[in-house]
C-alpha cells in the first residue's frame, strides 16, 4: 500500500435503523404482548396480599433482609431454593421448546430487549414521525431549534421510561409504598438509588441507541438457537420459488416471466434489525414477523395471495416447489424433539407442584453436639446435647412440644425452661438447645450408640414432624 493512500477501516460504522410503521395480525399480537408484559412488570409490586399482622402484605416480594421470597400464597425459604432452581430449569426448557417449534419467537415477541425497544420506537414515532420523517431528521446535518427540540423531547421521555423501569425493579425487593416514600423523601438506602440509576441508563442506552446491536452482538442466543432447530422448525421465510424473478422494469421489457415480488422493500423497511428476509435465514432475524404483515398488505393491494413471506418449514420447500400444499402446522410442532421438551418441562413442573403441596408447615433440623459426645452426670446418668432448629412457616406464633422415641428410659430436657415445649414466633426459625438423658445402667447408657427419633408437635393443631439421630452411650 502506498504511503499516500488512506488506511481503510476494518469496521463499518453502524447505520441507524428506522423501522416503518406497519399494521397486521402479528403487529397487533406484539402490541398485546407489550402491554401485558409491561403491565405485569410495572404493576405487580403494588398488588397486596394479606398474610397476617407480622408478615409483609406485598404479593410478590424478594425479601433479602429476612431471606424470604413471597409469591402470593407461596413462601420460599433459603433452604427451599430448589423451587427457584426448578423454575429456572422450566424457563430454559420452555425456551428450548418454543425455539424448536417456532424459531426465535421469544426474541421477536417477549424478550425484554424487544419489548422496551418497541416501546422506545413507538415514542420516537410519536415525537419525530414515521420512517421517512425520522430519516430526514437523521440526515439533517444542521442542529437547528426544531431538531434539538425533538431530540431533547424524545430523550426525556426515554429517560422517564428508564426511570420507571429501574424504579419498578427495586420495588420487588422492599415494600413498594414505603420504598417509594423513602425515595421521594431522599431517605432510601444508597443501593436503591444506585440500582435505579444503573437500570435507568442501561434501559435508555439499550432501548434507545443500541437496539438491534444487543440482539446481534451482545446476546448469545442467536449462536445457540441452531442447536434447538431442525428442518421442521417453523421460521419466517421468503418463498423464493414464488417471488422470483422480481418485477423489475428491465425484466418486463425483456418479456421474462414474473414472480409475485415487486421489490417494494416493504419487508426491509419494517424490519427492526434491518435485514432483507429475501436473502434467506440470517442470524440477525428475531422472527418478529413484521415483514409478513408488510408483505401481506402489499400482496392484497396488487391482488396476489398472501404468504409470499410467511412462517414456513424447510422440510416443506420441496412440496411447495412442486405445487403441493405444505404439511399441517401441527405435524411440524408435534414431533419427537418438541414432545421431549414438553415432557421434560411437564415433569419438572409436576415435581415442583408435588413438592410444594407436600412440604410441611413445621420443619426441624437436629445437629448433635460432638464435643463431647456425651456427659456423665453426678447421678451416673448419661446426657447427650443437640441443637434443634424449629421453623414456623405460619403467620402466627405456635407452641411446639419436643419429645424423644427409641428407648422408654430416655427423657428430654430443654435448656432455659422447665417445660418440654417452647413458643416459636410467626414466620421464624428458632434454635433450641435440647438434652436427652438416660439413666446410668440403662441400655442406651451402656451401648455405644442408640437410634432415637426426636419429635416436634404443634400443640395448636396437632401437626407433627421428626428427625432421626443417635444417642451416644459409654459403650461398655
Amino acid at each position: 500500500m502506498s504511503s499516500t493512500e488512506p488506511a481503510s477501516s476494518l469496521y463499518a460504522a453502524r447505520e441507524p435503523i428506522f423501522p416503518k410503521r406497519v399494521s397486521g395480525p402479528f403487529r397487533n399480537l406484539k402490541w398485546i404482548i407489550l402491554a401485558v408484559t409491561l403491565g405485569i412488570y410495572y404493576l405487580t409490586p403494588w398488588i397486596r396480599w394479606d398474610r397476617g399482622p407480622s408478615l409483609p402484605d406485598q404479593a410478590v416480594l424478594l425479601d433479602l433482609a429476612n431471606r424470604r421470597f413471597y409469591f402470593f400464597w407461596i413462601e420460599i425459604w433459603p433452604h427451599e431454593f430448589y423451587f427457584v432452581a426448578g423454575l429456572l430449569i422450566m424457563a430454559g426448557l420452555g425456551l428450548f421448546l418454543f425455539t424448536s417449534a417456532l424459531g426465535r419467537v421469544w426474541c421477536g415477541y417477549a424478550c425484554p430487549q424487544t419489548v422496551w425497544t418497541d416501546l422506545f420506537i413507538l415514542v420516537e414515532r410519536w415525537i419525530e414521525g414515521d420512517r421517512n420523517a425520522r430519516l430526514r431528521l437523521h440526515r439533517q446535518k444542521k442542529m437547528d431549534f426544531r431538531k434539538l427540540r425533538l431530540r431533547l423531547t424524545k430523550w426525556v421521555v426515554w429517560l422517564l421510561i428508564g426511570l420507571a423501569t429501574g424504579g419498578a425493579w427495586v420495588f420487588y425487593f422492599a415494600d413498594a409504598p414505603t420504598l417509594l416514600r423513602d425515595l421521594v423523601m431522599l431517605n432510601a438506602h444508597p443501593v436503591a438509588y444506585t440500582t435505579i440509576a444503573v437500570l435507568t441508563m442501561t434501559t435508555f442506552v439499550f432501548g434507545g441507541f443500541m437496539r438491534e446491536q444487543i440482539c446481534i452482538y451482545a446476546c448469545p442466543w442467536p449462536r445457540i438457537q441452531a442447536a434447538m432447530m431442525d428442518e421442521d422448525t417453523l421460521v419466517v421465510g421468503y418463498r423464493e420459488w414464488r417471488g422470483e424473478p422480481r418485477k423489475h422494469s428491465e425484466a418486463i421489457k425483456a418479456g421474462e416471466p414474473q414472480g409475485d415480488c415487486i421489490d417494494c422493500m416493504a419487508c426491509v423497511n419494517v424490519c427492526p434489525v434491518g435485514i432483507d428476509i429475501r436473502d434467506g435465514q440470517q442470524l440477525e432475524c428475531i422472527t418478529c414477523a413484521l415483514c409478513i404483515d408488510a408483505c401481506d398488505d402489499i400482496m392484497a393491494k396488487i391482488g396476489k395471495p398472501r404468504g409470499l413471506i410467511d412462517y414456513m418449514a424447510l422440510s416443506d420447500e420441496g412440496r411447495e416447489r412442486s405445487g403441493k400444499p405444505p404439511r399441517s402446522i401441527w405435524k411440524h410442532i408435534l414431533r419427537p424433539r418438541t414432545i421431549m421438551y414438553t415432557a421434560l418441562w411437564s415433569l419438572v413442573g409436576f415435581g415442583l407442584v408435588f413438592a410444594l403441596f407436600m412440604r410441611q408447615d413445621i420443619e426441624m433440623t437436629v445437629a448433635p453436639i460432638r464435643n463431647p459426645t456425651f456427659v456423665t452426670m453426678s447421678d451416673g446418668s448419661i446426657r447427650n446435647t443437640y441443637d434443634v432448629r424449629l421453623l414456623n412457616k405460619l403467620g402466627e406464633p405456635r407452641q411446639f412440644r419436643l419429645s424423644v422415641r427409641g428407648d422408654p428410659t430416655l427423657r428430654v430436657q430443654l435448656e432455659g425452661t422447665p417445660y418440654d415445649s417452647i413458643k416459636v414466633p410467626a414466620d421464624t426459625a428458632t434454635l433450641q438447645r435440647l438434652y436427652i438423658v438416660s439413666p446410668g445402667r440403662s441400655a442406651p447408657s451402656m451401648a455405644a450408640n442408640t437410634d432415637v427419633r426426636i419429635w416436634v408437635e404443634d400443640l395448636g393443631n396437632g401437626d407433627r414432624a421428626y428427625k432421626d439421630t443417635t444417642f451416644n452411650g459409654k459403650g461398655n
